[in-house]
């Protein structure tokens, strides 16, 4: 949170920084969910390369099986780091929402227009 307090900042003020900060970290969290995709391909078709390697369906070959084992290992490391980042970005999340939240609840907020409700 930046230097300033909620006594002396406009409530309003921090309810719109909050919502943007929600929205930045809602497209961290798709952006890392396109990612672990990615890996989970990867690491799908590094294992049928091997695999197919170790069955003989594809020539022994030093090209497929680097590429391979890149891949296994590639998506290993993107599932792990995105994962993380998407677990990290979602905790914020629910941490300005309910700091947003509780800036709403803090707000006399009056009706509009004098009408009753429709309940």
């Amino acid at each position: 949170m930046d230097e300033r307090t909620s006594e002396t900042a406009d409530p309003r003020d921090e309810i719109a920084r909050l919502e943007a900060r929600i929205e930045q970290l809602a497209e961290t969290i798709e952006g890392c969910r396109k990612f672990i995709l990615a890996s989970r391909v990867a690491l799908a078709l590094g294992g049928v390369v091997l695999l197919a390697l170790m069955l003989g369906a594809i020539a022994p070959n030093p090209t497929a099986l680097t590429g391979g084992i890149v891949a296994v290992l590639g998506g290993f490391v993107l599932l792990g780091s995105n994962g993380s980042t998407a677990k990290e970005a979602a905790d914020r999340m629910a941490a300005a929402e309910a700091e947003r939240a509780e800036l709403i609840g803090s707000i006399e907020l009056q009706v509009v227009g004098g009408r009753e409700t429709l309940h």
